[in-house]
């Protein structure tokens, strides 16, 4: 099953530091038009930072999304919104075993790296001497 991200590409910043970051908002498995029905929906009802005052909005349709333009009271900023098919990605996970594989053991709890004994506390259930500083010459 093909799997698309749903892009967003937004001007960021004012001045001279105004300039364009891209996030991938979501992703869809199953046809081209499904997530383009999904990145419509999520273009529609997408409420940017900037402008603050917002004059005019308009939401165009292009070849692979949607182009949001929002007239503000100086300026005009910009969003596009993208679908496009993930073609790799380091952190997916590894794909089970075609060969009825067992799944990899879900990663343990981390082992916590101070002492876990009783402590001295206060009322408040406060270490007297706090265990996570890992000194020995606090008393």
């Amino acid at each position: 099953m093909t799997t698309w991200g749903l892009i967003l590409e937004t001007t960021v910043g004012f001045g001279e530091r105004k300039h364009t970051e891209a996030y991938v908002v979501a992703h869809v498995e199953g046809p081209r038009e499904a997530a383009l029905a999904e990145l419509e929906r999520r273009a529609r009802a997408y409420s940017p930072e900037h402008p603050r005052s917002p004059q005019r909005r308009r939401l165009f349709r292009s070849g692979d999304g949607f182009l949001l333009v929002i007239d503000g009271a100086w300026q005009s900023h910009a969003t596009r919104f993208a679908v496009a098919e993930l073609m790799d990605d380091t952190d997916r996970p590894a794909p089970a075993e075609a060969g009825g594989g067992t799944a990899p053991a879900p990663p343990q709890p981390a082992t916590p790296t101070h002492a876990t004994s009783a402590v001295d506390s206060d009322e408040d259930g406060i270490p007297v001497k706090p265990a996570w500083w890992g000194r020995t010459d606090l008393a």
